[in-house]
């Protein structure tokens, strides 16, 4: 069954690609909400990095009185267990492991793609690539948590078990409050994953310092 691809930005490096960071944006933003950042991140003039901003599908949120908006899944209560919907968590799932599949198909291989996300992205990117089949060059995990709360998710890929996993979090953050993210982070480290943890003193953001952190990572992971 082929999966319509995603509508996205795409910001191509001044050479051939050999390389993709697929960045997820948060409930009711765009891709637009982080192409900015590029720039921003200060990479090498000569990194041969693709990055791929995709627009999340409309659909109407239930703790947003219903309102239809950019949304990778439902949140139809603020408790951390059920805040996720799974049903719309799989099928997010389906339309990223999409977008790999055409960088694949494109020529950069799995172990060459980081799967980032922020917020609700986050929570998509951590549990697709936990569960991803294929060994990918990292994971980014930013404000997040994961979707199955205090327990790892069903079905995880032992070829990502060593995969790096990025988190990072604002210690004033009331959206996603900093213990769900140290809670994820918690489950990880006692699954034995390669998770690295840092919070940052702001609200459900990102700050300049932080993307210069971010920037070294992604260098590390793909330059």
């Amino acid at each position: 069954m082929s999966v319509a691809l995603l509508e996205r930005i795409t910001v191509e490096p001044k050479s051939t690609a050999t390389a993709c960071v697929i960045w997820l944006h948060g409930l009711g933003d765009s891709g637009a909400g982080f192409a900015p950042v590029v720039p921003v991140l200060g990479l090498p003039q000569d990194h041969s990095i693709r990055f791929i901003f995709p627009h999340a599908p409309e659909q109407p949120v239930t703790i947003n009185q219903g309102y239809v908006m950019r949304s990778w899944y439902d949140i139809k209560s603020m408790d951390l267990d059920g805040r996720a919907d799974m049903a719309g968590v799989l099928e997010s799932e389906i339309s990223v492991r999409a977008l790999i599949k055409e960088q694949i198909d494109a020529g950069i291989p799995a172990n060459r793609i980081v799967l980032a996300g922020f917020s609700q992205g986050g929570v998509v990117s951590l549990f697709t690539g936990l569960r991803y089949a294929e060994k990918l060059a990292g994971i980014m995990a930013l404000s997040c948590y994961l979707p199955s709360s205090d327990k790892l998710p069903s079905e995880l890929s032992e070829n990502n078990k060593a995969t790096p996993i990025l988190q990072h979090h604002g210690d004033q953050d009331d959206v996603v409050p900093v213990s769900a993210g140290k809670m994820a982070h918690d489950v990880l480290k006692a699954g034995g994953y390669n998770t690295q943890w840092k919070t940052y003193a702001m609200p459900h953001s990102v700050l300049p310092e932080q993307l210069k952190d971010i920037a070294q990572w992604l260098s590390s992971r793909l330059t």
